[in-house]
């Protein structure tokens, strides 16, 4: 049974004060979650507020990138093991916004691994621009980035893992996938993992989508038989909206 999974992902927003108040409101209003694991991914100065504010909750915390080396002269960058200090359950990674600061496939493949070995859950990322969808090419580009983003790691760890579709042109536009559009994708991530990894952990492993999902379109989203849960960007700052797609997530799957 594929739990659903709803990770807010907070971008570059709100501060650690911010952070308090917001988990104030949206644990006041926060149903209970028998289906439903949530998740909030916070910039990395807020993770020590957010650890803090949902101490003793059902809500996990999560960053929004982490850097592959364990430690050295990076400046600016954090290494697995201190998010997993800090109180960190989950990271994203492969986000189409850090791709496009220049991050690549063998980046990504590299920082799930480094999370892999930390104890840490990545959220992998994969996506199609406007261009490649309109090129017909969206299911072999989504390939590659699996594959090659999933390269070396065993099928004892891809267990721990989830996988984001986010379509590049539906997200922070207001443009939404269809449920058709977002299900075709997700039926094919959900296929490339059974050639890759058997049918056994095609099944097992969940796969969110990320596209301007909100409170009003997540219903219909989530009622998709190969999406499970979802990605949630600026929804995810607004506790009553937040709510209204963990409600939506929170019935009964396969």
């Amino acid at each position: 049974m594929r739990k659903k999974i709803v990770a807010g992902n907070w971008k570059m927003n709100k501060t650690p004060s911010e952070t308090k108040a917001f988990a104030e409101q949206f644990k006041a209003i926060l149903p209970k979650t028998k289906w439903c694991d949530i998740v909030v991914c916070v910039p990395t100065v807020d993770l020590s507020a957010a650890v803090r504010a949902f101490k003793d909750s059902r809500i996990a915390v999560g960053a929004e990138n982490v850097y592959f080396e364990k430690s050295g002269a990076y400046t600016g960058e954090i290494a697995a093991n201190m998010l997993l200090d800090a109180g960190c359950k989950y990271v994203i990674l492969g986000h189409s916004e850090r791709r496009a600061m220049g991050e690549t496939n063998a980046d990504v493949n590299a920082k799930v691994l480094a999370a892999l070995d930390n104890g840490l859950i990545p959220i992998m990322c994969v996506g199609e621009s406007l261009e490649q969808r309109e090129a017909g090419i969206t299911e072999e580009w989504i390939t590659m980035q699996i594959k090659t983003g999933l390269a070396s790691i065993g099928e004892d760890k891809i267990r721990k893992m989830i996988i984001a579709y986010e379509p590049i042109w539906a997200i922070g536009t207001g443009k939404t996938a269809t449920p058709e559009q977002a299900e075709e994708v997700c039926e094919h991530i959900r296929a490339v993992i059974r050639k890759l990894y058997g049918a056994k952990v095609a099944r097992a492993i969940s796969i969110l989508y990320g596209g301007s999902m909100n409170e009003k379109n997540a219903y219909d989203l989530l009622a998709q038989p190969d999406i499970d849960g979802g990605l949630i960007g600026g929804a995810s700052l607004v506790p009553e909206k937040f709510v209204k797609i963990i409600e939506a997530a929170n019935q009964p799957t396969i």
